[in-house]
């Protein structure tokens, strides 16, 4: 998604000028969301004076929110956390991809099974919500059902506030992305990517997660709170899945 974009880290005496304008031109703005990209890669010692600068410009705060990895998670110690929680950051949003360790090494994630368990456990242990998002076909036709299954696996473990399924495009093309699964990759169906989908769903085993699948990316809008409307959820998929034909290929735009 990034790709495109060259990262930096800027200073606190640039962005403070920037909260000041910001919060004189929306003055009654709740929520904040620290752009762009992975702003949790930053330092304690560097978040925690911008949220200080927010909270005292913003007077009407009630949540702050970024993107994070687990890996930036776990490289902050519990106290750090929970200060960072206690300046309002009370969400993270983190793009797991998948709960399947072979997937998550062929797409260069960064991260293991465990790596997310323990770094996303530990926001969670501190007061932090998250939401995590799963891409639906990461793995293609030969890692679907491992893909499913293993991501079900994980999402039952962690038992997050918000969960949300997005569809996997291809931007760079087909090859770009079978080079990267070492010439096994192939790609689904629209069906087939329902079919995983509902696989998925099928074996969560979670409370009170707020689930969305709203993405541009996908193909079928589906939404509910899991422990009431999974089989309402499960319902959709079976209808979409009876009603396309086996040849549809998604359209092509993409997250990775």
């Amino acid at each position: 998604m990034y790709s495109s974009k060259k990262f930096s880290v800027r200073s606190f005496d640039a962005l403070k000028p920037e909260i000041i304008q910001l919060a004189q031109t929306f003055p009654k703005a709740k929520k904040i969301f620290l752009a762009d990209g992975n702003a949790f890669v930053l330092s304690a010692n560097k978040l925690l004076p911008i949220l200080s600068e927010i909270n005292h410009q913003f007077e009407r705060i009630q949540r702050i929110s970024s993107y994070a990895l687990p890996k930036d998670i776990l490289s902050k110690s519990e106290r750090e956390l929970k200060a960072l929680r206690a300046l309002g950051l009370k969400l993270l949003y983190v793009g797991i991809e998948t709960g399947d360790d072979e997937l998550l090494r062929l797409v260069n994630k960064g991260e293991t099974y465990h790596s997310t368990v323990d770094g996303i456990q530990k926001a969670h242990d501190a007061g932090i919500d998250t939401s995590i998002m799963i891409i639906n076909g990461l793995g293609g036709k030969k890692f679907s059902r491992q893909h499913a299954l293993r991501s079900a696996d994980i999402i039952n473990r962690l038992q997050p506030k918000f969960l949300s399924t997005l569809t996997l495009s291809l931007p760079f093309g087909y090859e770009h992305f079978q080079h990267r699964f070492d010439g096994v990759y192939q790609q689904q169906t629209v069906k087939e990517l329902f079919e995983e989908l509902m696989l998925f769903i099928e074996y969560l085993e979670i409370e009170h997660v707020i689930y969305r699948s709203d993405h541009v990316s996908n193909n079928l809008v589906l939404k509910g709170v899991l422990a009431k409307d999974k089989e309402q959820i499960i319902s959709h998929l079976k209808h979409a899945i009876n009603s396309t034909p086996d040849n549809i290929y998604p359209s092509t735009s993409t997250l990775l």
